[in-house]
C-alpha cells in the first residue's frame, strides 16, 4: 500500500473506516497485495491510515464480509486466494460447466420456492397469458463454498409438473429439462446491469452492502423457439466478470455452379 495524497480529501468526505477499506481494495486490486500476502497488524493500520481502532476493525471486518481477505485467528489477515471467475455467456450456458471448467466446484442451496401467478415481465418473458402459474424458485449457489450468486427462476407450471420438488431434490435443470423431453436448450436473450444489493442480498452473499452486484435477467428456449424459463440472477459484484460468446452463425450454402447437378 502506499501513500495517497487524497487520503486526507477522502476522510473528508466519508467515514475513517470508508477510507481505509478502500485503500487496502485497492491495493489488493492493483496486486499491491496479492493473493496470499499478510496485511500489516492492526496497529500498523492505525498508524498507516492515523485511525482508530475501531475504523480499522470496521474495515477489516467489511473486507472479509466482501471475500477479499480473510482473518485467521492467531495468525493474522490475509489476501484471499479466490481468483475472480469468468463466466461464459453463450447460447449454451450451464452454471456448473462453466465453473468446473475454471477448476472450481459448483454447489447450490435452496431458499424457497412456490407456486405463483406470473408477475407481468415473467408472463412476457415466456410468453404467457394473464393469470398464468409458474414456478417460482430461489436458490443461492456456491463457487469452492464460497456464495457467489442469488437466483430467482420462474418456469411454466403447466409445462413442467412439479419441477420446484425435483430440484428441491437436487436434479439439475438441464436433467429435469430432459424427463419433460426437452434434450437441449438455447439462451434467446441476456440483459446485465448494476446496482447495490438490496434486502438480505449481501448477507446471503457474504458480501460488504456498500459493494455493487451485478444483476443478469435472461430467457431460454427449447430448440423450437418457445420460451421455457426466465430468471434475474444476482452475482457478488468482485467475485465474478463475464464474458460473452459471440457464436458464428451456419454458413450460407455454396452458390450452384452453372451447369452442375445441385440435386
Amino acid at each position: 500500500m502506499t501513500n495517497d495524497p487524497d487520503l486526507a480529501t477522502l476522510k473528508s468526505r466519508s467515514g475513517q473506516w470508508q477510507v481505509v477499506e478502500r485503500e487496502i481494495s485497492r491495493a489488493i486490486t492493483s496486486g499491491s497485495l496479492a493473493p496470499g500476502n499478510k496485511l500489516p497488524t492492526e496497529t500498523e493500520l492505525m498508524d498507516r491510515f492515523n485511525v482508530g481502532r475501531h475504523s480499522v476493525r470496521r474495515a477489516i471486518s467489511e473486507l472479509a464480509a466482501a471475500g477479499k481477505i480473510r482473518v485467521e485467528q492467531g495468525r493474522g489477515t490475509f489476501v484471499e486466494e479466490h481468483s475472480v471467475i469468468t463466466y461464459n455467456i453463450a447460447r449454451r450456458t450451464r452454471f456448473r460447466k462453466n465453473l468446473l471448467e475454471q477448476g472450481r466446484t459448483p454447489s447450490g442451496q435452496p431458499i424457497s420456492e412456490a407456486e405463483i401467478v406470473a408477475p407481468p415481465t415473467v408472463a412476457a418473458a415466456l410468453k404467457l397469458e394473464a393469470g398464468a402459474k409458474v414456478y417460482m424458485i430461489a436458490r443461492r449457489s456456491f463457487a469452492d463454498d464460497v456464495p457467489i450468486s442469488l437466483s430467482h427462476s420462474y418456469h411454466p407450471a403447466e409445462r413442467f409438473p412439479n419441477m420446484h420438488l425435483r430440484r428441491r431434490a437436487g436434479e439439475s435443470v438441464t436433467v429435469i429439462y430432459a424427463a419433460f423431453g426437452i434434450p437441449d436448450y438455447l439462451r434467446q436473450s441476456t440483459t446485465i446491469l448494476t446496482r447495490r444489493p438490496i434486502g438480505d442480498e449481501a448477507q446471503l452473499l457474504a458480501q460488504s452492502p456498500h459493494q455493487p452486484v451485478l444483476v443478469v435477467q435472461k430467457t431460454d428456449v427449447d430448440m423450437e423457439g418457445r420460451p421455457i424459463a426466465y430468471s434475474e440472477t444476482v452475482w457478488a459484484g468482485e467475485r465474478i466478470q463475464f464474458t460473452i460468446e459471440n457464436e458464428l452463425a451456419e454458413p450460407p450454402p455454396a452458390s450452384p455452379v452453372k451447369g452442375q447437378n445441385n440435386e
